[in-house]
C-alpha cells in the first residue's frame, strides 16, 4: 500500500499544525497544534470565524472591560475559543501563546498564562491539553520554570541558540520550539 509523504512523516514524528485554518486541521489531523498572534489575526479574517469573534467581544464586554483592555481581553478570549475549536479536531495538545509584549516580564507572563488557562477551564478544557507558549527570554524561561513547578506545561519559542535550549532544559520545560536554521547559523 502506498503512503503519502504526510503519512510517512506521521509514522516517524509528531505532526504539529501551525495554522488557524480549522478545515485544514480537520483534513490533515495533526497530533498537536499551535496558535500565535499572526494565526489569530488570520483566523479573524476568515468569514467562518465571525461568530467566534463576535462572541469573544460580547464576553469581554459583559465582563466589564472597556477601551484598550476590551481589545486585549477580546483577543485572549478569541485565542482560547480558537484553541478550544482546534482541540475538538485533534487528539493532543494546543500551544497557546502569551503576548510577546510580556517577554521581559516574568510576573506578567505568569499572570497571562494563568488567565488563559482560566479561560480554557471556563470552556471545559483540561489544563493537560494546553501548552503555554512563551518566548525564550531569560524572563520567559523563569516564568516557565515557575509555571512548570505548578503543573502548567510550557512550550518555549523564539529559541535561537543552544544556550537558550540548555536554560529551558534546566528549567524543566515540557517542550521547546527551536528555530533550527538559526541555531545552526
Amino acid at each position: 500500500m502506498t503512503h503519502s509523504a504526510l503519512d510517512q512523516l506521521k509514522s516517524m514524528t509528531t505532526i504539529v499544525a501551525d495554522s488557524s485554518d480549522l478545515s485544514a486541521i480537520e483534513k490533515f489531523r495533526p497530533l498537536d497544534a499551535t496558535t500565535n498572534p499572526s494565526l489569530i489575526t488570520a483566523a479573524a479574517s476568515q468569514p467562518e470565524n465571525r461568530a467566534l469573534i463576535e462572541n469573544a467581544f460580547a464576553q469581554a464586554k459583559a465582563e466589564g472591560y472597556a477601551n484598550d483592555e476590551l481589545i486585549e481581553r477580546t483577543i485572549d478570549i478569541l485565542t482560547v475559543k480558537l484553541g478550544a475549536e482546534i482541540l475538538k479536531l485533534i487528539k493532543g495538545r494546543v500551544s497557546t501563546e502569551v503576548d510577546a509584549a510580556l517577554s521581559y516580564d516574568t510576573e506578567a507572563t505568569i499572570a497571562k498564562a494563568k488567565a488563559l488557562l482560566a479561560l480554557y477551564k471556563q470552556y471545559g478544557i483540561d489544563q493537560n491539553r494546553i501548552l503555554i507558549k512563551i518566548a525564550s527570554t531569560w524572563e520567559g524561561i523563569q516564568a516557565a520554570k515557575a509555571l512548570e513547578a505548578e503543573g502548567v506545561h510550557c512550550n518555549l519559542t523564539l529559541l535561537f541558540g543552544l544556550h537558550q535550549a540548555q536554560a529551558c532544559a534546566e528549567a524543566g520545560v515540557t517542550l521547546i520550539s527551536p528555530f533550527v536554521g538559526r541555531i545552526l547559523d
